[in-house]
């Protein structure tokens, strides 16, 4: 192939329009060998195709919609009809444009279409995402759009700064009116495709004192002047230049005999529009356009996305045909019918039923378990994957799902104990996130106060005034007396080495930290945290930022909050910390995979396990106050997800108490639950670890008409003796008693098991001094101290514990 021409194609055309031979005599040999010439067989990339796949493959003229469900080989499908179109001679590749959602997705799809037509795809460059295709048209008609070729496109960082810029030149208070806040808002509207003179009169008011029409004029304006755009900019500008050119938009129309368009469910309104105008067509023409899609897979409402685009592409396109892939090459039946059932519940949906040819009477139903609460949940979870290893099982086949990123601290805390390999898909591990580095850093500096790397992190966190030329001069201070930052910067408040105003900034930080560690030997450190955020002025940054991730940052941050009530002092949880952060992340280890219901979409797992389902949670509650019924629909849509990326095994949770905003609730199961079909869901069986609370929420609804007399519920009865019962209390967060905080005073009661409880001295221990024991938290260790019912174990693994004698046995 003479690389370097676009239009060069792929193969030689054998049968372009073949040539008539000149009439011959019958039975002539000519006559004779034409007769004999077999039907041409079906090129190699068309083997293995099921018949719908086929059909989607072959079906190049028109319209058309692919509704390809859940592990139905859609990829194969889009890749193989490239191939098709190509190795046809209907287009060059330069007449092809296809359009994905990822670079990775269109990295595949080049290399897949290379194995199919034999050699590297070349003279492919219409093949990208959204925003690619959309920066190449730009650069050639960029003085269409008041710009030069050479323009530049900025980050999220600079067009903050930007919009900061001019927020302050029409002097408003950047801090009643955050630069973040109205860049989420100019994201929102070119998403729908609004230049500044179509946004809403109320949206424009909802900002700046009504002036938020005026601010995104301004903001447009100052990118052209810099000869930069957004994001947003990669499609607002081709849709206005396309609608005020006719001229460049029939180019285009001549230039591409064939769209493509993957993942057409989660397009949003301007992308929409601007493929609308591409497709286009005069009266009585037809395009060759192929969405491919699936309506019961549109999850990301919340970012712009429109379902209702697919399910109106037949009135877009008169004449379309659409096809329905609804063969799964994935799932068990069982998986495949819970799911079936579920997302029938939907209103908004084209309707398929997914079905597998792969018939087994040994496939597992779908699970569903309850547990009292999110820390059983993850030991019963943590087990059940600890079972499935001893079957063989690898842990890279398992994945946990969950609807919330706060979630996923209970689960790496529980699988540090067990020594169980883990990663954390889509995101960083919840001790590494920013908000969680930010607050752990507050905690490090209050508890350690010559802590310098600490204070440097935070000391214009919230934004303070206090530069990098005010930090530079502690730092420098504190070097040259040899005492920390802190002291240096304690010392510098009482001179004139700096201005006013950083120096009043310095004042209260100093304060501030001055009065924190005087509190942490006489209030309980959950308190004190709490109060640590607030004061400071963090979590207040995070309530006023409108951007779409600070909802879930202020979720996690109660959530550590939640998490320091198992430890006896703050210094007691940072080592803890700093050991679940010293466990490695390697890439290519053994390791269970822990990840958002949305970043699991397009992933399989031969086990997964899908905890939290409960109301407010999943469904969760945000989604159905801002978005009604469409929300739910939504919600459920993510459920659907959830269950069809597993191969043989789905386990769903719900627990019956759960923290939510700082408090402990009692919670229902999630309404996804009763949809679910019986045939193909069984109750799995929860072994208690303890006794003492009483049936489950799930044994008296008794969804699938199961009775929760299981084997692990009645060895708990018997195990429990009245001392326990007598000690349970209350959970921590309602009426349970702490005797002593800190390191100082009275030592502390607050027993590292399941709940403080008071000893109880009339029934003495079953256990003596040196006893070997078996924990189902800690592990095996060695008792070195009785008290009552409380043993002091040196455990081999978690180090020294003071827990209850109920929950433990003898090894």
């Amino acid at each position: 192939m003479n690389q370097g021409h676009d239009d060069i194609p792929f193969f030689d055309d054998d049968e372009p329009t073949p040539r008539q031979p000149a009439a011959s005599a019958a039975g002539s040999i000519a006559a004779r060998a034409m007769a004999a010439r077999r039907a041409p067989e079906a090129p190699d990339y068309l083997i293995g195709l099921n018949p719908e796949q086929r059909d989607a493959v072959e079906t190049t003229e028109g319209p058309l919609l692919v509704l390809a469900g859940a592990g139905t080989g859609k990829t194969r499908v889009l890749t193989t009809r490239i191939a098709h179109i190509l190795a046809s001679g209907r287009a060059y590749p330069s007449q092809i444009l296809a359009v994905t959602f990822t670079n990775k997705a269109a990295r595949e799809m080049k290399e897949r279409i290379g194995v199919l037509v034999g050699g590297a795809v070349e003279g492919m460059p219409w093949l990208g995402t959204f925003h690619s295709i959309g920066v190449k048209l730009l650069r050639r008609h960029a003085e269409l759009a008041g710009l030069r070729s050479d323009f530049t496109i900025l980050d999220t960082d600079d067009v903050i700064r930007l919009i900061k810029q001019l927020i302050q030149a029409e002097e408003l208070d950047d801090k009643r009116w955050p630069a973040r806040q109205f860049a989420s808002m100019i994201d929102g509207w070119k998403n729908k495709g609004l230049t500044p003179e179509l946004i809403p009169e109320g949206d424009a008011r909802a900002f700046a004192n009504g002036r938020g029409r005026q601010l995104y004029q301004a903001y447009q304006d100052r990118l052209k002047t810099l000869n930069a755009c957004d994001f947003g900019d990669l499609l607002l500008h081709p849709i206005r230049l396309f609608r005020e050119n006719p001229d460049v938009l029939k180019e285009y129309h001549r230039r591409f005999r064939y769209i493509l368009v993957d993942e057409y469910q989660d397009t949003n309104t301007a992308q929409y529009m601007w493929l609308r105008l591409l497709a286009q067509r005069p009266a009585g023409e037809t395009v060759n356009l192929c969405c491919v899609g699936d309506d019961d897979q549109s999850i990301y409402g919340w970012r712009g996305a429109e379902v209702d685009n697919i399910l109106r592409f037949e009135k877009d396109f008169a004449g379309a045909k659409v096809i329905r892939l609804e063969r799964n090459y994935r799932s068990t039946a069982h998986i495949l019918g819970a799911a079936g059932n579920l997302i029938a519940h939907n209103d908004g949906r084209l309707g398929k039923t997914l079905f597998t040819d792969r018939s087994d009477p040994e496939d597992d139903k779908v699970q569903v378990h309850a547990s009292w609460d999110s820390e059983e949940e993850a030991r019963a979870i943590g087990e059940e994957i600890e079972q499935y290893q001893k079957k063989g099982e690898a842990l890279n086949d398992m994945a946990i799902l969950v609807r919330a990123s706060f979630q996923m601290r209970e689960f790496e805390d529980r699988f540090v104990t067990l020594g169980l390999n883990y990663r954390v898909i889509g995101g960083p591990r919840f001790y590494e996130r920013l908000e969680i580095r930010d607050a752990m850093t507050f905690f490090r500096l209050t508890c350690q106060p010559a802590d310098d790397l600490a204070l440097e992190r935070i000391i214009n966190t919230p934004k303070r005034g206090l530069g990098d030329q005010s930090v530079r001069k502690i730092h420098d201070y504190a070097r040259s007396r040899n005492i920390p930052m802190l002291a240096a910067a304690r010392e510098m408040i009482d001179t004139d080495e700096l201005k006013p105003k950083p120096r009043k900034a310095l004042f209260d930080v100093v304060t501030q930290f001055t009065r924190w560690q005087e509190l942490l030997e006489t209030t309980p450190h959950t308190e004190l945290a709490e109060q640590i955020l607030d004061e400071s002025g963090y979590t207040e940054m995070w309530q006023n930022d409108r951007s779409a991730e600070a909802p879930g940052r202020l979720e996690n941050l109660k959530e550590l909050i939640r998490s320091m009530e198992g430890f006896e002092s703050m210094r007691g949880f940072l080592e803890h910390v700093s050991l679940v952060m010293d466990a490695d992340q390697n890439e290519d280890m053994d390791a269970v995979s822990i990840m958002t219901l949305h970043s699991a979409k397009g992933l399989e797992f031969k086990t997964v396990f899908l905890p939290g389902w409960e109301e407010g949670l999943f469904p969760h509650q945000r989604a159905l106050d801002e978005s009604g019924r469409a929300g739910l629909e939504e919600e459920r849509r993510l459920a659907y997800v959830g269950i069809t990326r597993a191969k043989r095994n789905c386990h769903i949770w719900f627990v019956s108490n759960r923290r939510i905003h700082g408090l402990w609730q009692s919670t229902m199961p999630s309404r996804f639950l009763d949809e679910l079909p019986e045939a193909h869901v069984e109750v799995g069986e929860t072994e208690v670890s303890y006794g003492g609370y009483g049936q489950s929420r799930f044994d008296r609804a008794e969804p699938f008409s199961n009775t929760y007399a299981t084997p692990g519920w009645k060895r708990a009865q018997q195990n429990s003796n009245d001392a326990t019962r007598d000690n349970w209390g209350s959970r921590s967060g309602h009426a349970v008693e702490r005797i002593g905080y800190g390191e100082s005073g009275p030592r502390g009661r607050t027993i590292e098991g399941e709940l403080v409880a008071r000893s109880t001295e009339e029934t003495p221990s079953r256990f003596s001094i040196g006893d070997r024991v078996f924990h189902m938290k800690f592990g095996n260790g060695n008792i070195v101290e009785i008290e009552g019912n409380k043993l002091t174990i040196d455990f081999d693994k978690a180090g020294r514990k003071r827990v209850l004698d109920g929950f433990v046995q003898p090894v």
